[in-house]
């Protein structure tokens, strides 16, 4: 057998499984490797022979890119999104011509409920002033609030996730025009109207449009545009409302409360609505629902945008500080911090197209303004649950529907509507106060029963499980008596939810803001000479007085007849003088029907009662007679 020189060498074989010729003699596989080794001999033949007769075009060296990203980076455009050619973002720029003006302008639009003041830098709102309101000083009404505005931000600016842009934005001269020409040098407009305003630098273009009609609402449309692409913004309400005076100097400011402080974040979701107080409101959160409506308001007053693709809507809710005097009256007084809140509400797709509503949280007003509803027009809910009665809406609602009747038809003024309503009120709870007046005489009648039950069980403990015996002993001559232990009590019970419902009402009605009776200039604000909390001490202390407690024990007496009058009174002493109107006219009420109530049959006997009962603590019926010696 010759000897293979292939296998002084072993290598792995690489056997091809199409090619199974085998060598002499039919063994080994040398056939197989020489036929492989031949195969990638052709192959390496192949691609060589390829690249010296089919030699590809060099490529041309893009001596153009580098220039481009150069010019690029000279400019102050904002960089193109991610993804975008650098060289079709460089074009756009370059296509997109510059707009802008070359001084700062203002222009006034005007109907018959407000005058809006707008400056070209920034395409914002510098005045809107309500024609049918004032503020505390008597000068016409500013929605406007412009401390907070001049370090926050002016309504119908534009917000961004990019705060450069923004800036930019929000500073640049936008051109203006009137209804499709050139704004006139006195820049004084009637509604119906529309207002443009466009800027345009360095590839990033804005347009700002605005129509105007006969309502409180305005119709707002904007686009921003960067190297021919959508950019997200937003149209702003970021400073508060007019309504906050704490953020004047001290020197100017006459409200001695917080507006701030009542401050909140409404909106409308599938049909609810619901709120946030400022506390609870986060800065700079994106919420993204099919919102019908949001608003930033105070007591009185809202901005509300109503968008126009509620499905597409993105919100903003914006939170800042001031840190402001406690006392606004008293610069010196300690710092404590005042909420500032605000909204940015847009749509996500870049073109952003709301209905605004600035104004008073009236009930008429509001009622005939509409979301848009599921066909695409504004028939959706109306902006009626801003005024919110809370807890007592049950109550609250009908009382201020009353109240304003008697206002619209006769009476002509809220604080005579209030004293009215509240004499009728408490006269329509006579049948209750005399069912009191029973309760308590039927008690005073069995009072002796009662404290032999008492004396009966007197050394128990407190814990002493027969003590349950007493309570059943008592509850048994309650019902042989047919007394209703909480009789006493149901004329309160009736009058406090009337209470909080008045507290609701004139915190909630703007009706009732700067309404007149007498001295009181403002029935939402205390009475500034405080007669009538004095007042509400006063009655308070009399009725009870009067009044015959028998069985009561003294130092509860005591704290019913000064310590009751004394809360009540310093309790209304800060708030809404309305409120301490209602209180003082019921209180004044109670007086005189007590004075009648003791003079009648049922009266004289609690007092007889009474004084039995006092004398017997004294240690007999009458005093006894020491008699001398003859």
């Amino acid at each position: 057998m010759p000897v293979r020189t292939d296998r002084t060498y072993p290598l792995p074989e690489i056997q091809n499984p199409n090619l199974q010729t085998q060598g002499p003699g039919g063994g080994g596989g040398g056939g197989d490797m020489r036929s492989t080794i031949v195969f990638f001999g052709l192959m390496l033949a192949v691609l060589i022979g390829y690249q010296f007769l089919f030699k590809p075009a060099s490529s041309p060296t893009p001596q153009t890119q580098p220039q481009q990203t150069q010019t690029q980076a000279s400019q102050p455009a904002p960089t193109p999104a991610p993804g975008a050619p650098v060289q079709a973002a460089a074009s756009a720029t370059q296509a997109t011509p510059a707009v802008a003006a070359a001084v700062e302008s203002t222009t006034t639009v005007e109907n018959d409920v407000y005058r809006i003041v707008f400056t070209n830098r920034g395409g914002q709102v510098k005045q809107w002033i309500l024609k049918h309101y004032q503020d505390s000083a008597g000068k016409p009404f500013d929605m406007v609030q412009p401390q907070a505005s001049e370090r926050f931000g002016y309504p119908l600016g534009l917000y961004t996730y990019e705060p450069q842009l923004t800036s930019q934005i929000n500073s640049a001269l936008y051109q203006v025009t009137v209804a499709g020409a050139p704004a006139s040098a006195a820049g004084l407009l009637v509604a119906p109207t529309t207002l443009s305003y466009h800027y345009a630098s360095n590839g990033l273009d804005v347009v700002k449009t605005f129509h105007f009609d006969s309502s409180y609402v305005v119709d707002v449309e904007t686009e921003v545009k960067r190297n021919g692409l959508p950019v997200r913004a937003l149209v702003e309400w970021p400073a508060g409302l007019g309504d906050m005076e704490e953020f004047q100097p001290s020197s100017i400011t006459r409200s001695q409360i917080r507006t701030s402080a009542s401050s909140e974040i409404a909106w409308s979701l599938n049909g609810k609505q619901d709120s946030l107080k400022a506390s609870k409101v986060s800065g700079g959160a994106t919420l993204e629902q099919p919102y019908s409506y949001a608003a930033v308001m105070d007591l009185y007053f809202a901005a509300a945008f109503l968008p126009g693709n509620p499905a597409g809507t993105s919100i903003v809710t914006l939170h800042n500080a001031v840190q402001l005097p406690s006392k606004p009256d008293d610069p010196t007084s300690k710092m404590s911090p005042a909420d500032v809140l605000g909204l940015a509400v847009g749509d996500s797709s870049g073109f952003t197209h709301v209905r605004l509503f600035a104004g008073p949280k009236a009930t008429d007003t509001l009622a005939s303004i509409h979301a848009i509803g599921a066909d695409g027009k504004a028939s959706g809910q109306s902006l009626e649950p801003l005024i919110e009665f809370g807890f007592w809406t049950f109550i609250a609602k009908p009382l201020y529907i009353a109240l304003r009747f008697m206002v619209l038809h006769g009476i002509g003024n809220w604080g005579w509507a209030i004293i009215l309503f509240t004499m009728a009120f408490t006269i329509a709870l006579l049948p209750t106060r005399f069912m009191m007046m029973k309760s308590q005489l039927k008690m005073m009648r069995i009072q002796p029963k009662v404290d032999s039950i008492k004396r009966k069980y007197a050394n128990l403990k407190v814990n002493d499980p027969k003590r349950t015996e007493m309570n059943t002993e008592m509850m048994a001559l309650y019902k042989e008596e047919g007394v209703n232990m909480y009789g006493g009590c149901l004329p309160i019970l009736v009058q406090m939810p009337l209470f909080f419902a008045y507290f609701r009402v004139l915190q909630s009605a703007v009706e009732l803001r700067q309404a007149h009776w007498f001295w009181l200039t403002d029935l939402s604000q205390p009475d500034p000479l405080h007669i009538l909390p004095v007042l509400i001490i006063l009655s308070m202390f009399l009725t009870q007085f009067i009044t015959p407690t028998p069985g009561m024990d003294p130092a509860q007496r005591r704290m019913m007849a000064f310590m009751m009058p004394v809360i009540f009174g310093f309790m209304l002493w800060q708030y809404a003088s309305g409120l301490s109107l209602y209180w003082g006219t019921s209180n004044l009420i109670n007086l005189l029907l007590q004075v009648g109530i003791n003079q009648s049959h049922y009266g004289k006997e609690m007092h007889e009662i009474a004084a039995k009962r006092a004398a017997k603590k004294l240690g007999g019926s009458a005093p006894k007679t020491l008699q001398g010696k003859r």
